[in-house]
């Protein structure tokens, strides 16, 4: 971090937005007392609550009920406090007929459902969260981000790190946007929104690095995903053609592997997604595999427009093995059968269909 200066007010809700890489993970570190700044200083009135990495503190051989304890007092919660909450945090991890058991035993998706249920029903006066949001599935995802609207619209301090713009918007006031430790611009959400999607969208067509991206807990463990690209490079167009090559390693074995990518408005809203597991493309993978995989669309059905770009694979039990939200931002370009009628801001999906003309009109 390099001359990072900046003043929150009591019961503001702050976003902070960059690349991967930026510094927003070590910023929010820093506010939690797990780093010290090497330079300068940050002064912090009131109690603060991290959601830096969800499930820290969690020990495989204890049971669900056991880890809530242990971890809310890791996170600053008193035994009365987590007490009067524990049902409150059960219910929403919807884990109630395993609190019981070992969290060794649990899914992936238990486990993360827990460990944020745990940190999300503290109630500091000061909220640090970063990247939470890509964990779980996606009805749990809604879940997440409407706690944390609850958390954020309740009055207290909000620092708030995401890849999810739509989130950033809805939940935030300000937002401070960083890029190599330095501070690029800080003012109203949607302002600086703007003004970040302006600058970080790729060029058509581009490969994505996903290498080095920070990933939510237990993703790129078993599996992970290095890059994707588009096309060999060339201009993505609407009605026309889509070759996609997903490069990957495994750290382990891992059966029935599946992939996927899917674009989203700037808004977080999917509107197309494609899994190669609808066509029954899986495949067992052994340790240390590096390999790819390549999906081919003969017919691109997005409008013209940009889009965020998810990327994810997954195994037989649906469980994540990697997922990266978020990771870059591509433009569809209008193709040479695309009517400049259509082109919206909006963006979304044209359907085709087959139509049969007839001389005379039919009625049911």
């Amino acid at each position: 971090m390099n001359d990072v200066s900046f003043d929150v007010k009591r019961g503001e809700v702050v976003g902070i937005i960059g690349r991967n890489g930026a510094g927003k993970s070590t910023l929010l570190k820093i506010l939690s007392r797990i780093t010290k700044p090497t330079k300068g200083h940050a002064k912090i009135h009131g109690r603060v609550g991290s959601l830096l990495e969800v499930g820290t503190g969690f020990h495989p051989e204890l049971t669900g009920r056991e880890n809530i304890y242990l971890n809310a007092a890791i996170l600053g919660m008193r035994k009365a406090e987590v007490a009067k909450k524990f049902d409150e945090i059960v219910a929403f991890a919807e884990v109630e007929k395993f609190i019981d058991t070992p969290v060794k035993r649990y899914s992936s998706g238990m486990y993360v459902r827990l460990a944020f249920a745990v940190a999300a029903h503290l109630e500091p006066e000061i909220l640090v969260i970063d990247e939470v949001l890509a964990v779980g599935d996606a009805a749990f995802q809604k879940k997440c981000l409407g706690k944390i609207g609850e958390v954020a619209h309740g009055g207290r301090t909000v620092l708030f790190v995401s890849h999810n713009m739509g989130a950033i918007r809805s939940l935030c006031t300000e937002v401070i946007w960083l890029d190599e430790g330095k501070m690029v611009i800080e003012g109203r959400a949607s302002d600086v929104v703007d003004q970040y999607l302006r600058t970080t969208l790729l060029g058509s067509g581009s490969s994505v690095d996903l290498s080095n991206v920070q990933r939510s807990l237990g993703n790129g463990e078993r599996l992970r995903l290095l890059n994707i690209e588009f096309n060999s490079g060339r201009p993505i167009h609407h009605g026309e053609p889509l070759a996609v090559r997903i490069n990957f390693e495994t750290m382990v074995d891992v059966p029935n592997v599946a992939f996927g990518f899917g674009f989203s408005t700037f808004e977080g809203v999917r509107v197309m997604t494609i899994d190669s597991d609808l066509v029954e493309a899986q495949r067992a993978l052994p340790k240390g595999h590096v390999g790819s995989v390549r999906a081919d669309v003969s017919l691109l059905q997005l409008q013209p427009g940009r889009y965020a770009l998810d990327v994810g694979a997954r195994a037989g039990d649906h469980g994540s093995l990697d997922y990266v939200a978020g990771c870059a931002q591509l433009e569809v370009l209008p193709g040479p059968t695309t009517p400049s009628s259509i082109i919206r801001d909006t963006g979304g999906v044209r359907v085709p269909a087959n139509w049969a003309w007839s001389e005379t009109p039919a009625f049911a």
